[in-house]
């Protein structure tokens, strides 16, 4: 129970910040950005251009990066797709001992009741 209160909390708080955000993309929009003093770039493209010497960065690849996560996603679900089939296996085999074992007796119970 506890477990769904916070849950709940969390979703309504996310949904909150949402609604916040979402009403000031307008006026975050329309703010200018305001150059340093004796800099002729803007702090955001320094950082931005420090950012892109790294050498991860320079050899990093969207189409890389989402197929690794894809086939990793696709991986995880083939093993939940495995063990769900095993889990029905066991599942239809106790069914089948379980209903072999309830009629083992049955017609000797009907030719006993017929004797008497």
């Amino acid at each position: 129970m506890a477990i769904l209160i916070a849950f709940f909390v969390f979703i309504m708080s996310l949904l909150g910040a949402l609604i916040v955000v979402y009403q000031k993309i307008p006026i975050l929009v329309n703010i200018s950005v305001i150059e340093e003093k004796g800099s002729s770039q803007k702090w955001l493209l320094r950082i931005k251009n420090k950012i892109k010497d790294i050498n991860f960065v320079k050899n990093f690849s969207y189409e890389i990066f989402l197929q690794k996560i894809l086939s990793r996603v696709k991986v995880l679900t083939l093993k939940a797709d495995n063990k769900t089939s095993n889990w029905l296996q066991d599942l239809r085999e106790k069914y089948k001992k379980k209903k072999v074992l309830e009629e083992d007796g049955y017609w000797d119970k009907i030719k006993e009741k017929d004797i008497k």
